[in-house]
Order: C-alpha cells, then sequence, then structure tokens
C-alpha cells in the first residue's frame, strides 16, 4: 500500500523529486517519524552506515542534508549505502535549510536545489557514487590524524574512568541474574536483524539473558523475544518496549545527570542509573562481565577500527578499552553462528523419520498379523480396479 506513494514522491515531475520534508538534528530520533516517501532533512556531518541504514529501510525518497555528509575526517560509510539503495543525497546545504523549511512542508529537489513551492530555499551538492569515491578516497589519506585524536581520547578516558574499568566501581545493584550464564547484548547495529535470525536456536538451546540497548530492546520484541534488562540513555526505545517488564538501567552521565530518567518515572517504570563516560554498548558489556556472566554475545556492535570511527565520537574510546576488559567473554554474533550448530540438524531428523517408517513398515510386512492386513489390502485394491475399469 505505502509502495505507490514513494513511487508518487520520486516522479513528481522529470528529473525532480517532491515529497513531505521531516526535520530534526537527531538523525537517530527523525527516524521514527518518517515514512515511505518522506524527504528527510538531517543535520548529520559525517553520515554513519547505522543512521543510512534506517533511513534505507524507512523508505525515504531522498535525503537532505545541513552539514558534509564526508568531511574528509575518516571514511564513513553512511553516503555509500544511501547511493548504493538509490537513494538521492544532498548535503551541505547550510543550516538555513531548517529555518526556511518546515516540518510538513511539500519540498521539490531539482538537481543540487531544494524548492518550496517556486521558491528556492537552498543549494548543495548532489552527491553520487563518483563523488562519494573520490571523498572516501581523501578521507583514507587523513585516517592517521584520526588514529592519534582516537589515541588521545583513549587514553582520557582510561584516566577518567579506571576505577569503573579496572575494579568495577559504579557498576549498580541489580536484580537480573546473570553469574554463570549467558547475555546476549542487542544494538540496533549494523546487520542486527541477520544476526538475531542466525542465533534463534543458540537463544533456544542456551537461554542467554537478553540485554537490549536502547532501541535493540525493540529489536528484540520485533523478534519475538522479551528483554531480561533494557540498557541505555532511553532516546530510541519505545514507551511499549519500555513497560514489557524488563529490568532497566540508565546511563546517566558521570556527574549523575540522566535525562533519560525523566521519561522512565513518567511511564511508571523504575530504573537505576549508571553513571559513566561511555557508550551505552560499552555499559551493558562491563555490567554483564562484573555481575559474572560466562560468555557475552554481541548483535549490532561496533568490532572493528573503521566501525569505530564511523561512530563519529570520541565516546568510542571507551569502546575499545572495553573490548580489552571483557575480550576473553565477548563473542560476536557473527563467529557464534559459524561456530555454533543445533544438536540435531532438519535433514538429520527427517532421516530419523523415514528411518522409523522404514522399521515400521519391514515389522509389519514379516509378521502374521501384518500379512493379513497386506492381503485384505491387496484385494481390496484389486476390486477398486476392477470397478474402476467396468466404468470403461
Amino acid at each position: 500500500m505505502r509502495l505507490p506513494t514513494l513511487r508518487r514522491a520520486r516522479t513528481a515531475e522529470p528529473g525532480t523529486i517532491s515529497g513531505t520534508a521531516r526535520l530534526d538534528r537527531r538523525t537517530k530520533r527523525l527516524v521514527g517519524r518518517l515514512r515511505p516517501g518522506d524527504i528527510a532533512v538531517i543535520d548529520h556531518v559525517d553520515l554513519d552506515r547505522v543512521a543510512a541504514d534506517s533511513l534505507v529501510a524507512v523508505g525515504v525518497a531522498a535525503v537532505l542534508n545541513a552539514k558534509p555528509s564526508v568531511s574528509g575526517r575518516y571514511p564513513n560509510l553512511g553516503p555509500e549505502v544511501l547511493i548504493q539503495a538509490g537513494i538521492p543525497l544532498v548535503d551541505d546545504l547550510g543550516e538555513d535549510v531548517f529555518d526556511k523549511v518546515r516540518d510538513g512542508d511539500t519540498v521539490r529537489i531539482d538537481g543540487a536545489t531544494v524548492l518550496v513551492g517556486d521558491a528556492q530555499v537552498a543549494s548543495g551538492v548532489r552527491q553520487d557514487a563518483d563523488s562519494v569515491a573520490r571523498s572516501m578516497s581523501e578521507a583514507r589519506e587523513g585516517l592517521s590524524v584520526q588514529l592519534e585524536a582516537f589515541a588521545a581520547n583513549t587514553m582520557e578516558y582510561l584516566k577518567q574512568e579506571r576505577d569503573l574499568l579496572l575494579d568495577g566501581v559504579g557498576v549498580p545493584e541489580i536484580e537480573t541474574r546473570i553469574a554463570r550464564r549467558h547475555c546476549l547484548i542487542v544494538v540496533r547495529g549494523y546487520d542486527y536483524k541477520a544476526d538475531l535470525d542466525v542465533l534463534r536456536p543458540y537463544i533456544r538451546e542456551f537461554k542467554p539473558v537478553l540485554i537490549g540497548v536502547d532501541g535493540g530492546a525493540d529489536a528484540l520484541v520485533e523478534a519475538g523475544y522479551t528483554p531480561d534488562m533494557i540498557i541505555g540513555d532511553m532516546d530510541s526505545v519505545t514507551d511499549d518496549v519500555l513497560r514489557c517488564g524488563a529490568e532497566v538501567v540508565v546511563h546517566a552521565y558521570p556527574d549523575g545527570r540522566a535525562p533519560g530518567m525523566d521519561r522512565v518515572r513518567e511511564l511508571g517504570v523504575e530504573a537505576v542509573t549508571f553513571p559513566a563516560a561511555a557508550t551505552s554498548e560499552d555499559l551493558a558489556m562491563l555490567l554483564a562481565d562484573e555481575k559474572g556472566a560466562t560468555l557475552i554475545v554481541a548483535v549490532g556492535t561496533h568490532a572493528t577500527l573503521v566501525e569505530f570511527l564511523d561512530k563519529g565520537r570520541g565516546g568510542m574510546a571507551s569502546t575499545f578499552l572495553t573490548r580489552l576488559k571483557v575480550g576473553g567473554k565477548l563473542v560476536d554474533a557473527k563467529g557464534v553462528s559459524r561456530l555454533y550448530r543445533q544438536s540435531i540438524s532438519g535433514s538429520s531428523l527427517l532421516l530419523l523419520v523415514l528411518s522409523a517408517i522404514a522399521a515400521m513398515a519391514s515389522a509389519v510386512a514379516v509378521s502374521t498379523v501384518g500379512q493379513a492386513y497386506l492381503g485384505v489390502a491387496s484385494e481390496w485394491w484389486d476390486n477398486f480396479v476392477f470397478q474402476v475399469g467396468q466404468l470403461f
């Protein structure tokens, strides 16, 4: 039902794109309001892959970015995702686009120009496969500078949170039993849906503690599970999932401020805070490790250097140190899917059933009662064939 809307939005006039504008400076927050065929207006320098994947999943007609989608600091992956999905991207439109375009306006994109009605409101850079490839190539040349900055941020975080990393100071008391159990931590990140799907046999057999990081809790519910715990700043998890009965841990700033706590209390949900400068996914891993998890399986989290940088913030320095802290227990979901196999595969089960049927048939055939039944069945078949023959 929604596909015609998307088609009309993209073909209003030859060479132009038209659709309803939806604006928000936080891409993650905007995605929840987007509908197929909308034009997303964002303020996202160095558009990352997770944000781009979410825009593609919604089915936007185009993306307008007030900032450069590739600044050249590092080879971020988001613009390439949009271009490969066939979604037009116009960036570097300037901050004025948020003043000149209102949420709900019908906007028209003609090349790199944005119009509301007949009035031009902004003009930027229309990206394509070649321009993105050039920008990515230039960004790779400056990667060493970003590596140095990343290392400096890592050392600063180590100084700030050494007690948490080394001794677990600040980890809150929780009711969920984690000791001597597996923990499955789900972040709405790279390939989380595919990873959750291949982990179904593992989840069914080992029954790990299910921890959703913000929107990762919604991902668990969408996959048919109920999270045991929700950790995060509560900016992307839905109200219904927050009320599902999971234990809630609100990520707070190091000074104790927790903006997400107000929302949780308004919903009548009890929660504890976890103050730290780390990312929410890192807090989930540190909590699981401190509470005695024997294995931590990560879904949708950041695992490579490019992914760390693609997140685009200094806070990702905590991710590197967290991986060192819990490294002996941490397994990426893709590794589990390759290593883990069901105790009984579907083909083995089918072979077992066929073998049982064959054994029963053999037993019936050699027994006296079985031979009598076979004789009756043979006589009935002969009579049936004879009667059919008489009809013709």
